[in-house]
């Protein structure tokens, strides 16, 4: 009885412990995965935008703590003291000894801030730090999906290439065989299934290059959206849908308030401009309010000390008023006003920069899709050509030559076709960045 229980007990701590696994392991996308599935994943897993919102976290902390210096600040402190010799001095003809040898005191004071230049500068810079640190976000947002949707579709074209290798391998391995027929008929010599067997060679060393390197792109996309390793997925993409839509694709005008850098040289101006003003400040005086309450205690004997205290306590205001700084305000100002002025030309070379980028962008995705155009008929033209010269050579009218010719153009055809299909994907990717359009 006592071992039916404790397998009962032992087989459901081994469900729990399973469903509890089960339960983790779904909570990550498994199966097959979108383009907008993983980007969704990374959006939220991935270690750049991890550490970018734990970095907000930390400045909005600095933020509040610098805040925090409005409220009353309450300290308490305490001290005591041994008087190894007693001030003494001569009054008329008597020699007095001052204090007892013990002393000791416990202090709490209270102090609160009522105007500071450092306190009025926090308050009005810590909106703009906010901002700052959402911008920074946005940023790592931005470059997360630019450089996950590159990794998606470089995975893409490695499992496209694949396809069509095996396609000509297919082919390939067909004359093989049609050839060495042909050569123990003693119809054709041994050149023709040679030939095959070189084209052959060749192709499986190019399909075995691709293949081998599915693991490592698939481990670089699990790095850029924080995906566990122990976990794997596949990828799906419609390629004909995507195909469809680049004609349809126009350029918007470019923005310069659209560009997340832009507006992050923006906010810093303004910080600029603010610390500027923080230093013009700096002949402002400095006011606060303290209450104190001292409990003091003096006894010739150490356990007698703590016995009878007395107290004092006192309320009042502190104001500190800056006179002279051997120049050291006129400096500061002329740096502030300096730092305004580099903050203008970065603004300027920025958005110079940025005009540059989306021209280039422009223009390489325009160029992109033309070359994708012109190689997509020159695919088609390709296959025309190889089904032709492949009836012909069938028929005895061409020689094998012709046909190794006909294939290996129609393989670097599709193989080029596919490239510049995903270059274009890639280059409307940087345009997109380049406008400020990726969210």
């Amino acid at each position: 009885m006592f071992k039916r229980r404790l397998l009962l007990v032992g087989l459901s701590v081994l469900l729990m412990t399973e469903a509890a696994y089960s339960q983790e392991e779904s909570t990550f996308g498994q199966g097959v995965l979108t383009l907008d599935q993983v980007i969704e994943f990374a959006l939220v897993q991935s270690p750049i935008i991890r550490q970018a919102q734990i970095d907000e976290q930390i400045g909005d902390r600095d933020i509040r703590s610098n805040l925090a210096e409005w409220y009353p600040q309450i300290t308490a402190s305490a001290a005591g003291a041994y008087n190894i010799k007693l001030q003494q001095q001569i009054i008329g003809e008597q020699l007095i000894t001052f204090g007892q040898d013990y002393n000791s005191n416990v202090l709490l004071q209270a102090d609160q801030t009522l105007f500071n230049r450092d306190q009025f500068f926090a308050t009005k810079t810590s909106k703009y730090y906010r901002q700052q640190l959402q911008q920074v976000i946005e940023n790592a947002r931005i470059n997360t999906v630019v450089d996950v949707s590159k990794a998606f579709y470089s995975i893409l074209l490695s499992e496209e290439q694949l396809n069509i290798l095996d396609q000509n391998l297919s082919r390939l391995e067909k004359q093989y065989k049609d050839a060495y027929s042909r050569f123990e008929a003693g119809l054709v010599d041994k050149t023709d299934y040679q030939r095959a067997s070189i084209a052959l060679t060749n192709v499986r060393s190019d399909r075995n290059r691709v293949a081998n390197s599915f693991d490592a792109k698939y481990d670089y996309l699990k790095q850029l959206m924080g995906y566990p390793d122990s976990l794997d997925f596949v990828i799906e993409f419609d390629v004909q849908g995507a195909a469809g839509k680049i004609g349809e694709d126009t350029a918007d005008p470019l923005m310069l308030e659209n560009r997340v850098e832009y507006r992050l040289m923006q906010t810093q101006q303004t910080l600029n401009e603010i610390q500027r003003s923080y230093e013009k400040w700096n002949y402002l005086p400095e006011m606060s309010a303290y209450y104190r309450y001292n409990w003091n205690y003096f006894n010739n004997n150490f356990s007698d000390l703590y016995r009878a205290a007395f107290p004092v306590s006192s309320v009042g205001v502190n104001l500190a008023i800056p006179i002279f700084q051997g120049g050291k305000r006129v400096h500061r100002v002329k740096a502030a006003e300096l730092q305004v002025e580099r903050g203008k030309i970065e603004i300027e070379n920025l958005s110079n920069q940025i005009k540059t980028e989306y021209s280039t962008a422009l223009a390489a995705y325009n160029s992109s899709v033309y070359e994708w155009q012109l190689i997509r008929e020159n695919m088609e033209m390709a296959a025309d050509v190889y089904d032709i010269i492949k009836l012909q050579y069938d028929e005895g009218i061409k020689a094998y030559v012709e046909l190794v010719v006909a294939e290996t153009d129609l393989q670097t055809a599709q193989i080029n076709h596919i490239n510049a299909f995903y270059q274009v994907l890639e280059d409307k990717l940087d345009l997109e960045r380049a406008l400020g359009t990726i969210k």
